[in-house]
């Protein structure tokens, strides 16, 4: 395995990220990952390096980049409630800055670094908000995607005049999403509207529910975390790569 830091330039500055790949000096397929709100931190990196030993080049940006390099959040921050609950203050506003136009150009950006250091067809898993600009990425370059997955995804269905679902229509990649059925950001009845934008506009997905899960139970640094939702992420995961890339689950 060979990890690092590594610069990613755009057009409003310079992302930092984390990439990991094998240590085998060949070419592997890419796979962008997209952290949740609390930022590129250890456990992302843990998770890059899970999904690369399985054949594949990952990179994991700092979408906040304009804002602070990684990490945004320290442990102490993470383990302890009331900190944790008082971030919210300063990710928020972080958040806010990720408009789809800005989310497509950095994606740009990313998904030209993947295929700098692998090679395509190109994949993207995301987590949480990850998920919804995932799929923001995905729509914006349809071309260079042919596989996204999203986990407890939040935001994918809202009152927005450009909620991400209702440019279902725009995605070609194959789509998997695992969610949370205890997650106030994606009810029932979003999952439910949601599906049927995916199906209305002939989309290639499959969309579980992950029974006694949270939203976040992939993070192992957060209390959300639940073990068998997040190794059955990697199962489902490793899947949808096989199917799309051709390589991956068979390692899983």
């Amino acid at each position: 395995m060979s990890a690092s830091m590594v610069d990613v330039p755009t057009p409003d500055g310079t992302a930092d990220a984390y990439m990991s790949k094998p240590d085998d000096g060949e070419r592997h397929p890419g796979v962008l990952l997209i952290m949740d709100a609390y930022g590129l931190r250890s456990q992302i990196e843990r998770m890059a390096d899970r999904i690369a030993e399985h054949g594949f080049t990952v990179l994991a940006p700092n979408v906040f980049y304009r804002d602070a390099s990684s990490p945004i959040v320290s442990p102490e921050e993470l383990a302890d409630p009331e900190r944790r609950g008082a971030l919210w203050g300063r990710l928020r506003p972080m958040m806010a800055k990720l408009t789809p136009e800005r989310i497509a150009s950095d994606g740009a950006a990313y998904l030209d670094k993947l295929e700098d250091a692998g090679r395509g067809p190109l994949a993207i898993t995301g987590y949480c908000m990850g998920a919804r600009l995932g799929w923001r990425i995905a729509t914006a370059h349809p071309q260079r995607v042919v596989a996204l997955a999203g986990f407890h995804a939040g935001g994918l269905v809202t009152d927005d005049p450009d909620s991400p679902h209702l440019s279902a229509a725009e995605l070609t990649a194959e789509l998997y999403l695992g969610h949370a059925d205890n997650d106030p950001s994606m009810t029932p009845e979003q999952i439910a509207t949601l599906e049927q934008a995916l199906t209305d506009a002939g989309v290639t997905y499959t969309s579980e529910l992950y029974k006694d899960a949270a939203h976040g139970y992939t993070m192992a640094d957060t209390p959300a975390y639940q073990r068998e939702g997040a190794e059955r992420h990697f199962t489902e995961l490793f899947a949808l790569l096989e199917r799309t890339l051709g390589v991956g689950a068979a390692a899983a």
